[in-house]
């Protein structure tokens, strides 16, 4: 089992330490994302959706409101901020002292959520491909940032998966924009291999059964694999029924040291931390159980 790096990120501030595997809860505000029981358009269902996930054991809450499925129609910025300003001012009432972290490629988007709602992290699908002013603009916020890798657009990523070797190809690809970002004098940047974005079946496992070679970038690890295509299209099920799925490839990220785990299930992803560092360390104190 690969050994686990520790890393702390400045939180607007605030130095917090990632000396555990921490657990990511999604929630989207759209109407289309993949998997349905993510998407939520009511302030109730919003604040108790938010509550469940943090006594659930999330560290981290990842909002986003432009869908990026594969094939999916992007909104245009105006309403991807209407929708977050609308769901980050609820969170924010209700959770004030919860991680947030919006899930946007827009760099004007981005800037608007840290500076008027106190988004901690920004996460960008794109690795800041589709905003040539999402590097510049992270830079003068000062937030962490999740760099993941990604072709092409929603739109047009299936068709862009050819590789000499995608897990080499890939890390090349995160090192030289993680140079970029570190000369900009971005600190804090957390990598994201982008299971699923311009990536075939077969791609995703190959770069899944060599995740520890990402630990070479030097960052915190962020694996998404949540009910993804990549395991529901195997198994021969749908995204509803994928959880299971996800409980076992979430396991063997973790396993490879993955830092941060991006799911729709907070609960299963916690316990298999709870598990998964148990294991790391020797077994846990108590040993009076079967």
């Amino acid at each position: 089992m690969k050994p686990f790096k520790k890393y702390s990120l400045n939180l607007r501030g605030r130095l917090v330490d990632i000396d555990r595997p921490w657990v990511m809860g999604i929630i989207n505000i759209t109407p289309d994302s993949f998997y349905g029981a993510s998407r939520v358009n009511d302030e109730q269902a919003l604040v108790e959706r938010v509550a469940h996930m943090v006594d659930d054991g999330a560290d981290v809450i990842d909002v986003g409101a432009c869908s990026t499925r594969p094939g999916s129609q992007s909104v245009d910025a105006r309403e991807e901020m209407e929708r977050l300003q609308w769901a980050l001012a609820i969170i924010r009432r209700a959770r004030p002292d919860v991680i947030l972290s919006v899930d946007t490629y827009r760099a004007d988007v981005a800037r608007q959520c840290v500076e008027e709602w106190g988004t901690d992290i920004i996460n960008d699908i794109s690795g800041g491909t589709l905003d040539e002013a999402m590097f510049t603009t992270v830079a003068r916020l000062q937030v962490p940032y999740v760099l993941m890798h990604m072709r092409g657009t929603p739109q047009t990523m299936a068709s862009l998966t050819s590789y000499g070797n995608v897990t080499t190809d890939v890390l090349d690809w995160m090192a030289r924009r993680i140079d970029q970002l570190r000369q900009l004098g971005i600190a804090d940047v957390i990598a994201d291999p982008g299971f699923g974005f311009a990536k075939d079946l077969r791609q995703n496992y190959q770069m899944l059964s060599h995740l520890d070679a990402f630990h070479a970038l030097d960052a915190p690890l962020l694996v998404g694999l949540s009910r993804k295509r990549m395991i529901y299209s195997l198994l021969g099920c749908t995204a509803d029924e994928a959880l299971y799925g996800t409980i076992a490839l979430n396991t063997l990220a973790l396993a490879s040291g993955a830092h941060i785990l991006r799911v729709h299930d907070v609960k299963p992803a916690a316990q298999a931390v709870k598990l998964v560092q148990a294991l790391r360390d020797g077994g846990p104190e108590n040993t009076s159980g079967l």
